[in-house]
């Protein structure tokens, strides 16, 4: 009692049901470093500026890079050629970005090339019917079992391949099937869903249930091979260049510059081939990095298929 005043049940406990009261959490707001754990921030960034610097190669470069110092050949790297010179008395510092330019282009090109092919034929094969189905498959596991840079070199030889569109072009064709393989596989998986079936029974051609349907299904699945792929043309041709088989003597890329190892290793200038090296070395691990970054992001995310 309180004043001489009796306290009924009510005012002491209130009588509640079943969702009286919501609880609400309390959300917490990432900060700038959680939001970046995990993710390839280093290898992206990196690979940012070496793009950069090859997109906007004129303003870089402090020399013609077609231009011949005769004066200054094989020249240590030092305050006038920040790299150094090469045997034929080039600046080694403009040749990293035009060549990286040229470089970066037959890779996004000849890794454009395979996706667009890889993904038709692989949805065609996972369309369509068994027999033929088994037939397209044949042919790929076929040409996939011949080494890639044998079937390069005969394409190179036979076409007459020296200019970066064409040997883009036939990194390309050559290096597909498997990614047909793969995309097979997931359109087999899901073309007898019910959103594929009701657009083929209502008209829809096969380019519409492709673009609509399928592609959007798999396109986080094969994310890993196209940006593998990048990197896989960009050392094919630096492959072909090496061995003297590439771009003509006039276009300069990565590997072409790497074509000058045995003079280089003879006259003991090791700035010529070790800093085109590192270059085309730490563009390929970013280029890795971003894609196992993507590859492990889509085996943690929950797939419908």
């Amino acid at each position: 009692m309180v004043d001489d005043q009796p306290i009924s049940e009510e005012s002491l406990f209130y009588v509640v049901g079943a969702g009286w009261k919501q609880p609400v959490a309390e959300k917490r707001k990432r900060t700038f470093r959680e939001k970046l754990k995990g993710k390839p921030v280093f290898s992206l960034v990196l690979l940012f500026i070496i793009v950069l610097g090859c997109v906007f190669a004129n303003v870089v470069a402090n020399h013609d890079p077609s231009g011949f110092y005769l004066q200054n050949l094989n020249m240590p790297p030092g305050k006038e050629f920040l790299f150094g010179t090469d045997s034929l008395g080039r600046d080694i510092y403009s040749l990293i970005w035009y060549g990286g330019r040229v470089s970066l282009v037959i890779g996004i090109l000849g890794a454009a090339i395979i996706t667009v092919i890889g993904v038709t034929y692989g949805c065609i094969s996972g369309t369509a019917g068994k027999y033929v189905d088994s037939i397209l498959m044949r042919f790929t596991e076929m040409c996939g079992s011949i080494p890639t840079l044998l079937l390069i070199l005969i394409l190179s030889a036979v076409f007459e391949a020296d200019d970066v569109i064409s040997i883009s072009v036939i990194i390309g064709i050559t290096g597909w099937f498997a990614l047909a393989r793969i995309v097979r596989s997931e359109v087999r998986q899901i073309r007898n869903s019910e959103y594929v079936m009701y657009a083929r029974l209502c008209g829809g051609s096969f380019g519409y249930v492709m673009y609509h349907h399928l592609v959007p299904n798999f396109v986080s699945a094969i994310m890993f091979v196209v940006i593998s792929s990048v990197s896989s043309c960009i050392t094919m041709e630096s492959t072909l260049s090496f061995l003297g088989l590439g771009l003509p003597a006039d276009v300069t890329s990565w590997g072409s510059m790497l074509s000058l190892a045995n003079k280089a290793l003879i006259m003991n200038t090791w700035w010529v081939i070790v800093i085109p090296g590192v270059f085309l070395i730490i563009t390929l691990m970013c280029i890795t990095s971003m894609g196992n970054f993507v590859r492990s992001e889509v085996n943690g995310t929950y797939s419908n298929l």
